[in-house]
């Protein structure tokens, strides 16, 4: 399977990261998706990473999709629970999106002249990332590996990355002790963004 991906990118993390859960091998294809080169937009006409193409020619073009098929064909210890355990898994799962596409949103937005309306966008944005981990420092996160939790280490990470100065942690003990813990395992810190 064939994967464009940028290493900076925490989108890209996530799925890296749920292949290396399974030990699926992905062949990475270095893509700057600002560039729209000709080889991403006949895999991904949004141009946008990561996007996969499966070993049957089948292009996904999305993070929740690609890893959600990653789980699909990946080994029995599945990242996506069954039953009433899927709703939760998703919820913490779709909240750390929410805090991915703000940050990113945000440091895009950043990098652009300065404007008033720019200003209003990056400070919302900043205010929802961390009202959004002020509600999951206060409801707790399970420490047992699964979509949400996998895509929250990558949110927290991305975090680091791009906003370090403006460190998440002071008064969120219980993010930073789950943060930690799940460092340790090797899907996440081999997968640390760079660039």
């Amino acid at each position: 399977m064939k994967l464009h991906y940028s290493a900076a990118s925490p989108f890209v993390r996530k799925v890296v990261a749920t292949a290396m859960h399974h030990g699926i091998a992905l062949e990475r294809v270095a893509t700057n998706p600002h560039a729209s080169p000709a080889d991403l937009l006949a895999d991904n006409p949004l141009s946008k990473v990561p996007a996969l193409v499966t070993d049957q020619g089948l292009t996904l073009p999305d993070s929740p999709l690609i890893c959600e098929y990653l789980d699909s064909i990946g080994g029995a210890t599945k990242l996506y629970p069954t039953g009433e355990a899927r709703w939760p898994a998703l919820r913490l799962a779709a909240l750390a999106d929410g805090i991915l596409t703000a940050a990113v949103l945000r440091r895009g937005q950043s990098l652009m002249p300065a404007e008033e309306a720019r200003a209003a966008t990056i400070a919302r944005q900043k205010v929802a990332v961390f009202r959004t981990l002020d509600l999951l420092e206060a409801e707790g996160v399970p420490a047992t590996l699964h979509i949400g939790t996998l895509t929250l280490v990558c949110a927290l990470g991305y975090l680091d990355f791009r906003f370090g100065e403006e460190d998440w942690r002071p008064g969120r003990p219980r993010l930073l002790a789950f943060y930690d813990a799940q460092m340790a395992n090797p899907i996440f810190a081999q997968t640390v963004p760079a660039g």
